[in-house]
């Protein structure tokens, strides 16, 4: 009998590379999941990259829902089925405290810093790589965590270093380490499932 695969769900709010990365690791076989909705909180790319590979996304606009986006988001999770990971892949809305308590170790989100360093309120895009620079820091990289009441302050589950060279600027800085986003979230889903397979082993 064939494994099951597990259902995640992807929030966006930009160009979707994070997605892509593991949209390309479920079609060779490296990731044995199934994206069940792409989720974004205003247009972007992301939703066409879902659209191409025909993954059932949804647009629900922060500037309309307000205080009610965590609500509706987790209505539409709640009726696809069985969600065991929900992915923040660069998504830039704050979800609420309530759906983070309901989906508790659910969630996990990629940061584009070494955390605890340059984690928190404010800390986002470009402004990171700001920060890492302006530091006079010698090296950076990303986090893949899971995501608890506060910000950026939950479990690491894994990172990646990246050298920070003389000469760079945000923008240098900043595809350096997304290179390594793509990578490291592959290896943070493929950790989350295999320690759920140990939990689920019988003895």
């Amino acid at each position: 009998m064939s494994e099951i695969k597990k259902k995640i769900a992807v929030f966006v709010s930009g160009s979707g590379s994070n997605l892509q990365a593991i949209i390309d690791s479920i079609e060779s076989g490296k990731l044995n999941c199934e994206i069940a909705f792409v989720i974004a909180d205003r247009p972007c790319y992301a939703l066409e990259r879902a659209e191409k590979h025909n993954i059932r996304s949804v647009m629900l606009d922060r500037k309309l829902f307000g205080e009610k986006l965590s609500d509706e988001i987790d209505m539409i999770l709640s009726d696809a089925g069985e969600i065991s990971c929900i992915v923040l892949a660069g998504y830039l809305s704050i979800i609420s405290e309530n759906f983070v308590k309901k989906w508790n170790r659910k969630i996990i989100n990629m940061h584009p810093s070494l955390l605890p360093k340059f984690g928190g309120k404010g800390m986002y895009g470009l402004k990171v790589h700001e920060a890492v620079l302006k530091a006079g820091e010698k090296e950076s990289g990303c986090t893949v965590h899971y995501v608890d009441t506060g910000i950026d302050t939950g479990e690491p589950i894994m990172s990646m270093k990246v050298p920070v060279l003389e000469g760079d600027t945000p923008e240098i800085l900043q595809k350096r380490v997304l290179e390594k986003e793509h990578q490291l979230l592959v290896k943070g889903l493929e950790k989350i499932s295999k320690e759920e397979a140990l939990k689920n082993v019988k003895v």
